[in-house]
């Protein structure tokens, strides 16, 4: 069950939408959203925190935060604190953030799993967990750090948010506001649908691309492959480029979901090999004739 919002934000009279933003993890998603509320005037002072100090200085320099922070210095000065590190870290730098966390700051994500984030945040928080509000941008790249933020990121793209009963209406309004403020069109789901559906969409190309872009790199011929290969190719392997780190935590995360989908997946190619070895070109041509017209007819005009 989804519900979807798509106001336009306005900047209030008394300043921007969020007067201290402080982003944990200053690459593409976290300085792609910075960018773009700096953008749309939606922001006044930007922190960035991180492992990398390389990796921060560089986002200064490119104008995507104005200062460093510790974690204990986001959560004591920050309005907003949007967490955008891979899955897996979630809980060690929420329970950083908690013992310093004002009682007013709003804390969001930007993880691509949700049951288990939540089940961490609730765990790092505790009596926090209100100021908690999951989210999830759908947009991306094979490109990442802080020289990948694109301002134009989220426009025109979805936005899910699973709120927990213990948000307060505020606080989910107030991400739904910075999200929209970015371009993003913002719907509602929960946590357990988030993950079964996003599975089948998001996580599971990228689990298909890497492994085969795996089986080709492996082989014994693979230079003379790679030598070869066309647009087909560079077409469904590059979203294998993401990154390790990131996609690692997901499947990890996400990964009752996805062997769910890994088993319906190899289903359907038990059945197309089948229809090889049988010689059976009705039956195999009915498969292929289903998943163009599927592609055909996705989102057509």
């Amino acid at each position: 069950m989804t519900r979807e919002t798509s106001a336009s934000v306005a900047q209030g009279a008394d300043g921007p939408l969020i007067p201290v933003l402080a982003v944990v993890g200053v690459g593409l998603i976290g300085g792609s959203a910075a960018l773009a509320l700096r953008r749309a005037g939606q922001v006044g002072q930007v922190l960035g925190v991180g492992r990398n100090a390389q990796s921060l200085a560089q986002a200064q320099a490119l104008g995507l935060i104005d200062a460093v922070a510790t974690p204990e210095q986001a959560a004591a000065q920050a309005d907003v604190i949007l967490l955008s590190t891979p899955v897996g870290g979630l809980a060690a730098i929420l329970a950083q953030l908690r013992p310093h966390l004002r009682s007013d700051t709003v804390l969001t994500d930007a993880g691509s799993t949700k049951v288990e984030v939540v089940q961490a945040a609730r765990a790092a928080l505790g009596d926090r967990i209100g100021q908690f509000v999951p989210g999830h941008p759908i947009a991306g790249a094979e490109r990442s750090g802080p020289s990948a933020a694109d301002a134009g990121l989220y426009r025109d793209r979805t936005v899910i948010l699973t709120p927990v009963p213990e948000n307060a209406p505020a606080a989910t309004a107030h991400v739904r506001d910075l999200w929209r403020a970015c371009g993003a069109r913002v719907i509602e789901m929960d946590a357990e649908s988030h993950d079964r559906v996003l599975g089948s969409v998001s996580h599971m190309p990228h689990l298909l691309a890497a492994a085969y872009m795996a089986q080709v790199a492996n082989a014994d011929d693979a230079a003379l492959r790679l030598s070869l290969a066309g647009s087909g190719f560079r077409d469904f392997t590059r979203i294998a480029a993401g990154s390790p780190e990131m996609w690692r935590d997901i499947f990890l995360s996400n990964r009752d979901a996805l062997r769910t989908e890994l088993t319906a997946v190899r289903g359907v190619l038990d059945q197309m090999e089948r229809a090889m070895a049988d010689g059976d070109g009705a039956a195999l041509e009915e498969m292929l004739l289903q998943a163009a017209q599927a592609r055909r007819n996705w989102r057509k005009e």
